[in-house]
């Protein structure tokens, strides 16, 4: 498997990288993600998902423009090579600029923890405010989720962990 890169960890260091290469050669790539997330979350239709974005915009970004969708993509990974994506659409109308502001999230986040759900529509709102990947973006990331770097990193260890045929959740 060291002869394999590491396509989600590929811009960590060698020796964080090692120590997955290492879980990866015991086949304990399932008991790390386990052992810090016990089940998928709740959330699975288009409405729910939605919902749960405007919570966290609401609590975080109250006078950003609005959400108009967010919705799961069977597309978004594969198109995109993304893990979801936001979109914002600006047209005249009548007399005035219309606004829409979208965000697809990956299908495959139907079945996984919570955690990563709301990371990637952390990352997503963030984009609403900062369009660039930043310190600026990074900082209200970490603002609307403290753990987000971790659960960044736990992320890229289960796609990792889907990269060798295994499912969870």
């Amino acid at each position: 498997m060291q002869n394999r890169k590491l396509k989600y960890l590929s811009h960590y260091n060698e020796q964080t990288q090692q120590s997955v290469y290492k879980l990866i050669e015991h086949n304990k790539l399932e008991t790390y993600l386990l052992g810090k997330y016990k089940t998928s979350h709740a959330i699975k239709s288009d409405k729910q998902l939605y919902g749960y974005a405007q919570e966290l915009k609401n609590e975080f970004m109250k006078k950003t423009a609005p959400l108009t969708k967010v919705n799961y993509d069977p597309n978004v990974n594969s198109v995109h090579n993304a893990l979801g994506t936001h979109y914002f659409i600006s047209r005249v109308q009548g007399g005035k600029l219309k606004t829409k502001n979208e965000i697809k999230i990956a299908s495959i986040f139907k079945n996984a923890p919570q955690e990563f759900l709301r990371m990637i529509l952390v990352h997503e709102l963030a984009h609403f405010k900062e369009k660039e990947h930043n310190k600026a973006f990074y900082s209200l990331c970490t603002n609307m989720e403290p753990d987000y770097h971790q659960f960044e990193f736990d992320l890229r260890i289960y796609l990792t962990h889907l990269d060798t045929g295994s499912k969870l959740w």
